[in-house]
């Protein structure tokens, strides 16, 4: 018995017949049409190449699956060969990563419009730069597809063949306010670079590349002009972690063996090469298991010493605790003089730019979904109205808010945008979507939270390492080595990963029973109900304790990744 090791499909491997004669040994051949028969002589080792015919009929027979070769012992020459066959699994499961990530909400592509390029970006370019493909001048960090076209990269002469796609959110609406008619776009693109779900991807790498980065675009055409608004979003740029452990909110660990600033200071020379001035705009909590992230993120902006960087901290929870959310205006005032600074960037009818943004808000959170989905929804709208003011669109005093119809669908649209990115990072739709949908806080809202957070808990524990394995290697991170000795895939668990949950569940199940069937006196029942609940209780712990062990961890990330 020789087992065979690697992704063989049972029907690429055909089953041979072994005769047995005393002279020699007949391998033949079980393909469709096939009469080759090979011939081993069991006293010189000679090989043949024979035919069916010549089998003796009276040979001994048997299935096999192949040969492994032959070897001299005292006896004489022995023919190995392979009796039994185990298919392995492998090639199944990276399909299904793939599929998994294909099957993900929010790929677009265009064949006349580069979607990995803000309008200003597109308008600052050269000539030759509009004659490019539209692979070739594409934002590397915006196309999702680019480890997968790499042969085609290679060959500039089949460019046109292959399409750039981009990850994240898009919505278009054609709208009218006083009876004036333009196109409203809001676009999100997610970065390729350090991509990866919520608690396996935190911070920067040594690039300086931010997990959960997004570039988000508000656009409006009218009469032939064109304005555009951008904001960034992106983890907290030094390096931290928080792998997930069974506890519902693990605590975040800064690592204490590199060197922050170097990746600090790439990450916001890259933003100030692509965007400007920058204004961080940091809404974790300034108390708990989120302080120090806060603490150690002003003080390494204030060692950088860069001016063109700016930073404000607002603790949004605090200050809009017991839905206290028309606080939100507090930080907009703290922001408006910077917003009027950078300004937004137009182009007339003539294709003339009028104004240029100067700068851009980046703002995070711990996940940089639900808190920077709102304040960059009101950001945003405080820069439409100056955009359709200038227009003519709005007529001076009138505010958007005021505008019934138009309202809904922008506040639907960012709604919609937070939900887009909240699944493809946390594995469910964005919370505090009520408020951006309806510029309030409700109970309802308040239970749809409650529930979407009880599935980011399941998922960020229990199936987000498959959902990192799947990014990984469809982004190239994994490149699948097909004589790799052992695969990454099969990570044999301890014994206690199976023996604690079930002791567990019956030592729960054993209270409960006890509960509901009563012993003669109370005193027992009580006793066996201690019992149980002591044992329940305390496996339980145990396996808390070891949470980092029960959780679905990536099996394909390098290990560069996973510290």
């Amino acid at each position: 018995m020789f087992p065979i090791l690697g992704p063989i499909d049972y029907n690429e491997v055909k089953l041979s017949d072994e005769h047995l004669t005393i002279k020699k040994f007949y391998v033949e051949a079980c393909d469709d049409g096939a009469d080759d028969v090979l011939g081993i002589d069991r006293v010189s080792t000679e090989v043949t190449l024979t035919v069916k015919k010549d089998v003796p009929p009276s040979a001994v027979t048997r299935p096999i699956f192949g040969i492994l070769g032959t070897i001299r012992l005292v006896a004489g020459t022995y023919l190995i060969v392979i009796t039994k066959k185990k298919k392995l699994q492998d090639n199944k499961v990276f399909l299904s990563m793939l599929n998994h990530v294909l099957s993900v909400d929010g790929f677009y592509f265009s064949t006349t419009y580069d979607l990995t390029h803000t309008l200003q970006r597109l308008a600052n370019t050269s000539p030759e730069f509009q004659e490019m493909s539209l692979l070739e001048r594409a934002d590397p960090r915006f196309v999702w597809n680019g480890h997968l076209l790499r042969e085609f990269i290679a060959q500039p002469e089949i460019h046109r063949f292959a399409t750039p796609v981009m990850h994240g959110f898009i919505t278009m609406h054609s709208c009218s306010i006083n009876g004036k008619c333009f196109d409203w776009l809001l676009v999100s693109r997610r970065s390729c670079f350090r991509a990866g779900v919520r608690y396996y991807v935190r911070g920067i790498d040594s690039e300086g590349h931010a997990a959960n980065f997004v570039e988000t675009e508000q656009i409006v055409h009218y009469k032939g002009s064109k304005a555009s608004f951008v904001q960034t979003r992106g983890s907290i740029p030094f390096f931290w972690s928080q792998r997930p452990n069974l506890k519902y909110k693990p605590k975040p660990q800064i690592s204490k063996s590199v060197n922050h600033m170097d990746g600090f200071q790439r990450h916001f020379d890259s933003q100030i090469i692509s965007y400007g001035k920058q204004m961080i705009v940091n809404l974790v909590n300034h108390k708990g298991s989120e302080k120090p992230l806060e603490q150690t993120f002003s003080k390494m902006v204030n060692s950088m010493a860069n001016g063109m960087v700016r930073y404000v901290a607002f603790d949004f929870h605090k200050e809009c605790s017991r839905m206290r959310w028309d606080r939100l205006q507090i930080l907009l005032d703290q922001l408006a003089d910077q917003q009027d600074e950078f300004s937004y960037f137009l182009v007339d009818s003539e294709g003339k730019t009028v104004t240029q943004q100067e700068g851009t808000f980046r703002s995070n959170c711990m996940d940089c979904l639900d808190r920077t989905n709102v304040i960059q929804s009101l950001l945003a709208r405080r820069s439409l109205q100056a955009q359709l003011q200038r227009l003519g669109v709005l007529h001076v005093g009138q505010r958007i808010e005021e505008q019934a119809d138009f309202e809904k669908i922008y506040k639907n649209a960012w709604a919609d945008n937070a939900n887009a990115c909240a699944k493809q990072y946390a594995g469910t739709g964005a919370l505090k979507t009520d408020y951006t949908r309806t510029g309030k806080r409700t109970q309802w809202g308040l239970i749809m939270d409650g529930w979407n957070s009880l599935i980011r808990y399941y998922k960020n524990n229990f199936s987000d390492g498959f959902r990192q394995d799947a990014i990984d290697l469809f982004l190239g991170n994994y490149s699948v080595d097909e004589v790799e000795p052992a695969s990454p895939l099969h990570v044999k668990k301890d014994w206690k990963f199976l023996a604690l949950p079930i002791i567990m569940v019956v030592a729960f199940s054993m209270c409960i029973i006890c509960l509901l069937m009563a012993g003669d006196t109370w005193t027992e029942t009580l006793a066996y109900v201690l019992f149980w609940g002591s044992a329940s209780f305390g496996t339980f712990a145990i396996i808390l304790y070891n949470g980092k062990d029960f959780v679905d961890a990536p099996k394909l990330v390098q290990k560069e990744k996973m510290d």
